[in-house]
């Protein structure tokens, strides 16, 4: 598989992580593990899930806040399927720009579970939201849920 050599440094005042290129990852890798990732969450599995993220991944979402770990990451995730459990994502083909990727998607259900404090409503909800993934070495380092 194709390795990016990617170095990840925080820029001291916003808080933002800036990426360096060191290497190369093909459209069709950052295809791949993306389509990996839709699958497994499809499926709740969340062993497969986890292996798509890199050790030191991060994550940040309006739910979940910044998560730092796979583990974290698969727990926040997670969570929204205990709240939303026949929840579907459909995703729209990614955008693809070397490493990074955007993917837009749909998603709908039914809350039948809490989240965030809230107790089960019981309302059914669909609204688009967008993911944008920097990878390296085949595994994601970074996913931002608007």
């Amino acid at each position: 598989m194709a390795s990016l050599a990617e170095r990840q440094e925080d820029d001291g005042e916003s808080g933002h992580r800036t990426f360096t290129i060191g290497g190369h990852m093909t459209r069709d890798d950052v295809v791949a593990v993306l389509a990996l990732r839709q699958d497994a969450v499809d499926r709740r599995d969340w062993a497969a899930f986890r292996a798509l993220y890199a050790e030191d991944a991060k994550l940040e979402s309006p739910l979940a806040g910044t998560v730092q770990g796979p583990d974290a990451i698969v727990s926040a995730t997670d969570a929204f399927f205990v709240a939303f459990p026949e929840a579907l994502i459909m995703p729209q083909p990614p955008i693809i720009d070397g490493h990074r990727a955007v993917v837009v998607a749909e998603g709908a259900g039914t809350h039948v579970g809490a989240i965030m404090g809230l107790p089960p409503s019981g309302r059914a909800f669909r609204l688009l939201s967008t993911f944008v993934f920097v990878l390296r070495d085949n595994r994601i380092v970074d996913e931002r849920r608007i």
